[in-house]
């Protein structure tokens, strides 16, 4: 007859024996340790740390407690989805890149042509010549148009007579009052004039060439014009040939 403590004897061997049989190589970890230790911040599995994990929990499953089917099925489901996900991300890739290149082929176009930018100051270079606009809504029975340098010396000074209303183009070509050109540097429009009986100061723009087109780091269309300066596309308010 075979006692109490002979059973749990025997018992405690064979549970012995199942942990032994289930123990893992050393250096191979079940994929349910694996997944469950905390991730660092920022951290995420890739493609190829997935498929090894889930490869390696097949290969090494107890073979006592095979993984269930709804488990295998769920895990082929997120293997699926990652998979879908970086193929996804990929042709993303690809679109912005051909978006990104049509955008400068297209932008290429606005070389030569001018845009007008806000503010009466610029630089001179010797020979060159500038081009300005005001606008005038309601017109004006008569402008004066001034050149000034630094100092706020008038370098050269043009009287207009009555203007019609909307905008109007000028232009200087570094000559000062007695036909003289004027050193390279920095200079101003002052435009003064009346209209409806009020005097008026109508706020003047430079018209200049665009020179170049490119691109920033954040994927903003940019363009050089004349004088060196760069501005963002999405901030110019007018093109013109």
């Amino acid at each position: 007859m075979v006692t109490s403590t002979a059973l749990f004897t025997n018992a405690a061997t064979v549970n012995q024996a199942n942990a032994q049989k289930a123990a893992l190589p050393g250096g191979i970890k079940r994929y349910e340790e694996e997944a469950a230790k905390p991730k660092a911040s920022g951290a995420a599995n890739t493609q190829q740390d997935f498929l090894k994990l889930f490869t390696t929990q097949l290969q090494n499953q107890n073979p006592l407690d095979p993984v269930k089917n709804e488990a295998f099925v769920a895990q082929l489901a997120q293997f699926s989805q990652l998979e879908a996900t970086t193929n996804m991300a990929s042709q993303l890739g690809v679109i912005a890149g051909a978006i990104t290149g049509d955008r400068m082929m297209s932008s290429a176009g606005l070389i030569g042509k001018s845009v007008i930018t806000p503010g009466a100051n610029f630089s001179l270079k010797a020979g060159e010549t500038v081009q300005a606009v005001v606008d005038l809504p309601a017109g004006a029975e008569g402008l004066q148009v001034d050149i000034v340098n630094d100092a706020d010396e008038l370098i050269n000074r043009s009287t207009l007579g009555q203007q019609t209303a909307g905008s109007m183009y000028f232009s200087w070509n570094g000559l000062d009052q007695a036909g003289n050109a004027v050193p390279a540097g920095n200079y101003r429009f002052r435009v003064i004039g009346s209209s409806g009986g009020a005097s008026m100061t109508p706020a003047v723009s430079l018209r200049k060439a665009i020179q170049g087109v490119s691109q920033d780091a954040a994927g903003n269309t940019m363009i050089e014009v004349q004088g060196g300066k760069t501005l963002k596309l999405a901030d110019v308010a007018r093109l013109g040939a």
